[in-house]
């Protein structure tokens, strides 16, 4: 997904995890003051359109935003099958902790003044 207008843009992101790489979307407002990050399990993504309105609202409000899956799509596949995944915690933060690491090494790429947690 891209979109790009005088408010500021959103890009596709692949943050590196491992040998692998989770897809995400990035929405940087002029000047952001912070970021959000919305981190999406099995049974909810990036492209949500409710997830998607609530960033495009804290956009306009001065945030920037990072729209992420924590699996990646051959793991989704197996987790609609299983449902073995959305329940592995340990892997689940793991991932968090390197995608707050991988946006902290960004942040003066999306023009942040802070990072809200």
């Amino acid at each position: 997904m891209r979109r790009e207008d005088s408010s500021g843009q959103t890009i596709t992101v692949r943050v590196p995890i491992a040998d692998q790489w989770l897809d995400g979307s990035l929405g940087t407002p002029p000047q952001a003051s912070g970021i959000v990050l919305f981190a999406h399990g099995s049974g909810s993504s990036r492209h949500s359109p409710r997830n998607q309105f609530v960033a495009r609202a804290l956009e306009g409000r001065g945030f920037a935003t990072l729209l992420i899956d924590l699996l990646t799509p051959a793991e989704e596949a197996v987790d609609i099958r299983t449902a073995e995944l959305r329940f592995d915690i340990g892997m689940l933060a793991g991932r968090l902790v390197a995608i707050i690491d991988w946006v902290r090494r960004r942040q003066w790429t999306l023009r942040v003044d802070r990072i809200v947690r």
